[in-house]
């Protein structure tokens, strides 16, 4: 795993460093999104186990949604970025950013992960 910003320059298109490591967010219904084979999504940055293919759901607002993170996967941390409050969702194993986490999910969790494309691999 790289150990510093110029390390991560190197692995990460320009796209996945903008939203990964300068939290950045892309283009609503611009990603390509695919589970591995086991039915898994995981950080593209470091490969942890993030979300279950299980767990997914269209949310209609044009990034991936899930309905809960994989135990121990994640980290949630106060964002209070542009005004607004927030809860940003990070990789647990390397500290990338993913996304937001919000509770108006529609499953029986009511919980929604909205997860940038580019993130997951």
């Amino acid at each position: 795993m790289p150990r510093d910003e110029k390390e991560w320059k190197e692995k990460l298109t320009p796209e996945q460093y903008a939203v990964l490591r300068r939290k950045g967010t892309e283009a609503p219904f611009s990603g390509k999104l695919e589970a591995s084979a086991d039915g898994t999504y995981r950080c593209v940055a470091c490969g942890n186990p993030l979300f279950s293919a299980d767990a997914k759901f269209d949310s209609g607002t044009g990034w991936p949604s899930f309905d809960q993170a994989l135990p121990g996967s994640i980290r949630e941390s106060s964002d209070d970025a542009h005004g607004m409050h927030r809860v940003e969702v990070t990789c647990s194993r390397c500290g990338s950013h993913l996304g937001h986490v919000f509770d108006d999910g529609p499953t029986k969790t009511g919980m929604r992960y909205c997860i940038n494309s580019v993130c997951l691999g």
